[in-house]
Formats: structure tokens, sequence, C-alpha cells
């Protein structure tokens, strides 16, 4: 068995523990991080093989959780094995990808896979920073050539305290949520979740972060000097490199500058995309005319043209200061928004900046719409949902729908956290909401312009947000040939995109930032780098928030008339039962009679808060008044009018000796024999029947036994009972007069249940 090697080092007030050579033995490298109770195991293999025929480098990585790790077995009746990764474990899976990927030489075309298997979570802190330490630190480890180490940090600021790696109790009281992967100098990733906080918080955060990882670098390091392996040489040229270096030349002859120049005189998508598509037949014809050039050799040199052209737009903007559309660096896009553009939708938003346009749409639900979740981190319920879809037709492709994946499901989330700080609370604002953001054309940052085009969906939708929400992308221009040359610029398009060095996204309101979310091609950024980008995002997001500003100020001060309308009724929690009734009856009741499930829903709290949502007022307000009958405390000498639901009679002698009265939903008494009429009667059925109509008056209500006792004879004159002179008894009739039975309040008799169309909410 190989030697097990322990590392530890203080972080952020825990112990950060390294451990090698326990597990996974047959893997390239393999360790287990653990931060208090949380425990990871990461491991790192690579094929031996090239991948031929691919024109990227093929990493993997995989985060999986367990439910085991919180001691938890999967809700679901059927289905007790962990299935498709929830969205936080592909969240979390994206965020170390997008940290480690930059490090590696694009040009491998070796398969490498990066694992992360989540064995313990302690319920205080999150596996994502462990996730991140173990994925740099198996990559340090391994042979395989990697530019790091970097470590990872989360943090914090609570009271304007800054607070490292905080737990999940703490974070929910802090002001901002970042987690930073780094090298000793320079930011390589950057995420984050903000209450609208300023640029000079953001960047403390950053270089707080930066300061404390370096100590998570030198733990990383102490593991590789022990027990790294050393790093080997894979080929990233192959067998072809003088070929390679053949047809570079002959595609570097055939870019020039007139070429170059053509290339971009058209600042539109369609049109630069035209001119490659021209440049590159073109090249192809020339190619396939040079003897010296075969044909799998053609399609190589064919497959270049793509480097010049991003080294083409780069050197624009580094020498001119102008970009591929003219554009100054920090200028942005035509800009135009507008709303409400859906006639039966509960609310729409277009936003448009340039050649990238996302409508977004809103549907309000009741509470029992909520998103269940049962994760291993998360559970309970989810009330605010951000989904995001980008179709091929938004890039011009033929490419079959399979349904969102990582990168969907990345820029959802993203809008999502963008839009949270400004929501409405559940108490102001019921409503379960769920936002959908179609791409209709995408060329640059979709996901800012899903944050544009949901904030104002919402606001057309009339729900109450805080403030709007805009976003945008800052990219980053590079000199190859000095890193200390460089240009940040504003709003950056699909070919700035390919060919820059960043995607900086910032969304957040006039006040501050809401979410960050950063991704890297070079090696890392500096404060300086970081700095500019804070800056020039804070002025676009003002230029874009003012447009929006200009389709719609504010929130709509009411719904739309096809969205439904939700009722509150508060009730002592001991009553629910009432509500609900035996097996569900009651409650399925009310919803039958108020227009349907499809019409009207009902959910419950435990603490005895109930929303009725309702799409016709008619049917809400029905509902409303059923369920306030049904819990409404009686008191002696009401009047009701009811129905009469029973004749009731000795068990002994079988003798009338009273009516079961209805008078409420949910609610009836016993009128005894002798509470019909001031004289004495034969037979309670001598004087109504069952299914009448009948006008009575409480005259006791024993809450211990739940009975309610009520008569006739005391309303005197304002009973409309009719008593036949054959009904009344001759002098001397006995008659039956006695029982025990004083009435009762229908309530809760059964223990009841939750079942039907209802939702007992948890």
């Amino acid at each position: 068995m190989a030697d097990i090697k322990t590392f530890t080092a203080d972080i952020g007030g825990k112990t950060l523990t390294i451990q090698t050579g326990k597990y996974a033995g047959l893997a390239s490298a393999a360790c287990t991080v653990q931060y208090g109770d949380t425990v990871i195991l990461a491991t790192v293999v690579r094929s031996t093989s090239v991948r031929e025929g691919i024109d990227y480098f093929p990493l993997m990585v995989d985060y999986e959780e367990r439910l085991y790790a919180a001691g938890k077995i999967k809700g679901s009746r059927f289905i007790k094995r962990e299935g498709r990764p929830t969205d936080e474990a592909i969240l979390t899976g994206r965020v170390i990808d997008r940290s480690v990927r930059p490090l590696f030489d694009q040009r491998m075309r070796n398969d490498v896979q990066v694992s992360i298997l989540v064995l313990s979570w302690d319920q205080e802190n999150d596996p994502d920073i462990p996730s991140l330490i173990g994925a740099a630190t198996v990559l340090s480890m391994s042979e395989i050539p990697w530019s790091g180490p970097i470590g990872g940090v989360r943090v914090g600021q609570i009271n304007g305290e800054w607070v490292l790696n905080p737990s999940y109790e703490a974070r929910d009281k802090s002001d901002l949520d970042l987690v930073l992967a780094a090298s000793k100098e320079k930011a390589v990733m950057i995420e984050a979740g903000a209450k609208q906080v300023d640029e000079a918080t953001v960047a403390g955060a950053v270089e707080f972060g930066m300061k404390h990882n370096r100590k998570v670098i030198e733990l990383i390091e102490q593991v590789v000097a022990a027990v790294g392996k050393p790093k080997i040489v894979i080929a990233t040229e192959g067998a072809d490199a003088d070929v390679k270096k053949k047809l570079h030349a002959k595609v570097e002859a055939f870019f020039t500058a007139e070429k170059k120049q053509s290339l971009f005189a058209d600042p539109s998508k369609q049109a630069q995309s035209a001119a490659i598509k021209a440049m590159t037949d073109e090249l192809d014809a020339m190619l396939k005319a040079d003897n010296e050039v075969s044909k799998d050799e053609r399609a190589m040199g064919v497959g270049m043209l793509d480097e010049f052209i991003s080294e083409a737009a780069m050197s624009l903007v580094l020498e001119t200061g102008k970009r591929v559309d003219g554009r100054g660096v920090d200028e942005i896009r035509p800009l135009s928004a507008a709303v409400g553009l859906l006639p039966r939708t509960h609310g729409t938003g277009l936003f448009q900046r340039g050649e990238t346009q996302v409508m977004s749409i809103v549907t309000l639900g009741s509470p029992g719409d909520e998103q269940t979740l049962d994760g291993m981190e998360e559970t309970g319920k989810k009330r605010y949902m951000h989904h995001y879809n980008f179709p091929s037709y938004s890039v011009g492709e033929v490419k079959p729908n399979r349904g969102p994946g990582r990168r969907e499901i990345g820029h959802g989330a993203l809008a999502e956290k963008a839009l949270m700080p400004v929501l409405p609370d559940k108490e102001t604002f019921p409503y379960t909401i769920r936002v959908v953001s179609e791409v209709m054309s995408s060329n640059g940052s979709t996901s800012q312009a899903s944050a544009c085009g949901s904030s104002l969906s919402l606001m057309d939708a009339g729900v109450p947000i805080t403030a709007p929400v805009a976003g945008i992308a800052m990219g980053l221009i590079v000199d190859p040939k000095d890193a200390s040359k460089y240009k940040v610029i504003t709003d950056i398009q699909g070919i700035e995109d390919h060919a820059g060095g960043m995607d900086f996204k910032v969304a957040g309101t006039k006040k501050g930032i809401t979410a960050i979310q950063v991704d890297i091609k070079v090696d890392g950024l500096t404060m300086d780098m970081v700095k500019e980008a804070l800056t020039g995002a804070q002025k676009a997001r003002l230029q874009i928030l003012d447009v929006m500003n200009g389709a719609i100020a504010e929130p709509r001060k009411e719904l739309s008339p096809y969205a439904p309308r939700i009722t509150t009724v508060r009730i002592n929690p001991d009553l629910i039962r009432d509500v609900i009734g035996k097996g569900g009856e009651t409650i399925n009741k009310i919803i039958d009679e108020c227009g349907g499930a499809d019409v009207t829903k009902i959910d419950i709290d435990d603490d005895g808060l109930i929303f009725i949502t309702s799409t016709s007022a008619e049917m809400a307000t029905k509902a409303e008044e059923w369920i306030k009958n049904i819990t409404r405390e009686v008191v002696p000498g009401e009047i009701f009018e009811g129905t009469v639901t029973q004749i009731m009679k000795d068990r002994n002698s079988g003798g009338e000796i009273g009516a079961i009265v209805e008078f409420a939903p949910g609610k009836d008494g016993m009128v005894h024999i002798s509470e019909f009429a001031a004289a004495r009667i034969r037979a309670v059925s001598d004087v109504v029947q069952v299914g009448q109509k009948l006008k009575v008056k409480v005259m006791e209500v024993d809450k211990e036994r739940g009975r309610i006792s009520l008569s006739v004879k005391a309303l005197g004159s304002e009973s409309d009972l009719v008593i036949p002179d054959s009904a009344l008894a001759p002098a001397g009739f006995e008659g039956n007069s006695g029982g025990g039975f004083h009435g009762r309040s229908n309530g809760f008799r059964n223990g009841g249940g939750d079942r039907g169309h209802f939702r007992r909410r948890e």
C-alpha cells in the first residue's frame, strides 16, 4: 500500500487537511481534502493516446455529490439512487472547470478527466472550496502538464468585516458571497453574488481573498514537493510539426493586409460571417490547387485561418483602439428595450444589444408551484426560478435541441443570482415566479442580456422588484508578446469573446453589484485588470439602465388580467384539520365548487397561513368566505340559516330527539325536539325534513366536547318555521325528549389527511 501522507494548514480559523496515498491508487493522482467535517476525493487521469480529428483540448471535469455524504436517502418513493446531478452540483463543476482550464496548454489533445466525489458534508462548510483545492492539488501532483498551482477561497462581508470561508449561516448574513480561484499573484476565476455592493467592495474582497489564498497554494506546494510526479512533455504539434509549419507559412502569406481590412469592413455579424466564409473558400481553393498540399493537409491549413482572424481582431484593438465593428474600447453596441409584447403571458421583456437579442417571459404561480429541492446540500422549496434557452437558430446554425446543457444551466443561474437581491419577500408577494429567457439572436453575452430581459419582464408582470437590474460583459485584449500591454473592452461580441482573454460579466442596479462571473483564457488577471473591468462595467451598466428605464420605469401597479390572484387567510393552526377535512374531503370540495383545480388552488402553511390562488375573483372570494366560515368562532346568540342534514333518533327507543343542522360550511349543531316550538311537538319529522332550509340561533357552544346546541323557538317572531297544528302533541304526551346529544361541531372529525388538489405546505 502506498505511503499515506497528511498535510495541514489553518485557513480561516479551521484546519484544511490534504491527504495522499490512501485512495484511488491507479489514478494519475488522487487526494482527499477535508475542511471541518466536509471531505472530498479528488482524482485526475489522462489518456496516453492523442485524440485525432479534434480542434480543442478534451478536458472533462465531473463533480458528483452523494446523498450518503449528508446522511440522506433520496425522497422519491420509486428511485433511491442518485440520478442526474442537481443544478447546484453542475454549477460547482463549472466553477472548477473554469478555474483549472486556462492553465492547460490548449494545444493538448490527450483526454484529461478531473473527478470530484463528495464523501462527507458537515452542513456547515460548502464542499465547493475543498473541491476546487482538490482539483488543483491532483493536477499539481500529477505528471500532466499544467501551469498551477492555484488555490481557492470564499470571501464574505458581515457588518463591514471580511470573513474567510464563511459557513452557510454566516453567508446568509453576508452582503457578499465571492468565490475566488487564483495563483499567488493573479485571479483566475471569480464567481459572486451580492446585495448591491459597490465596486470598491468587490475589489477589496478579491484583494482579501488573494492574500489568504497564498497560504492554500503554499500547502499544495508542500504536497507537490513530497509526492508530486515529474511533469511529462506531451506533444502538442504531433508528428506533422513540419507540415504545420509549411501550412502556417502559406496561410500567413494568403492572409494579407488587404484581406484583414476587408474582413472587418462591415460591422454586422452576418457580413463578417459571410466574409470569413468567402475567405475560407478562397483559401481552400488555393490549397487545393497547390501540388505540395495533400487533401488532409488542406483541411488543416483551412483550420489555421481562425487563428489569423483572432490575431487580427486583437491587434486591431491594441494598435488602433478600434474594434472589429468600429467601436471604441468603452463603447456599447446600440441598445433597445421593450415590454408587454405577448398578449396572454403574465409579463414579457425584450432586450437587444447589437445583434444579441433575448426575450424573457414571466409566469406567476401559487405558492404550491414552488420547486421542491432534494439534493445533498439543497432541501426545501424554491420560489424564484430563471431558465435560459439557447437554440441553434440564435447563431444561424443547425443543431438538434437536446434540452439544457451545463452552459444553459450556468447562464440561467447567473441571471437568477443577479435578480435575487431585488425580489420582494414572500410576505409581500407570495407568488412563485418563473422567468424563461429565450435567446433569439446571439453575438456576445446572452447571459447578461437575459438579466436585462428578466428585469424588464418582472416589472411588466407587476412583480414589485426594488430596482431594475442590468448586466454587461467586459473583455480583455492582451499583447501575446508583452502581457503588460492590454486593453479592457466593454460589451464584447462573439469574435472578441473567442479571441480575447476574458469574459468578465457584471450585473447589478444603479446602487451596486448583484452578480459577477469571470472566465479567462490567459494565465490570470492582475488587480489592475480587475479594477478596470469593474469600473468599465459600472459605466456601461448605468447606460443600459437608462435605456431600460425608457421602456418601463417601475413595476406595473396591477398584475396581468391573466395572472392568478392570491388571497391570504390567517387561521388558528389548530383549525387546519377542519379546513382539510376527512381525507381532504372538505378542502377538495371547496376547490371543486370554486372552479376546480385549474381555476383555484389552496395552499396551507403549518403556521395557519392559507393561500388561495385563483384566476377568478368570484371563486377566490367564495373560497375565502368558505374557509372563514369553517374556522370562525361560533358564539351563543348568533343566528344562521342552515340546512337540515339528519333527523336524530334515540339509540334505545328509536324515537326522534332532534335535527342536525349545518349552519356554516363544515359546522353543524343539533336542534333538540324541545327547541322547535314553545309547545311540545309529536316528532321532529312532522316539522322539518332533511334538506330543508332552517333558521337557527346558537344557544350553547361546548368547545371541549365539540358540540353546538341550536334553537328555533329562541328566535321568537324571527323564526320562519311554520308549526302545523297536527304536529303539536296532545296534553299528557310523553314522546322522546331524552337523549344526551346536544349538538356537535363538524370540524375535524376523523384525523383528516392532505390529499387531492390542495397542498399542505411543509
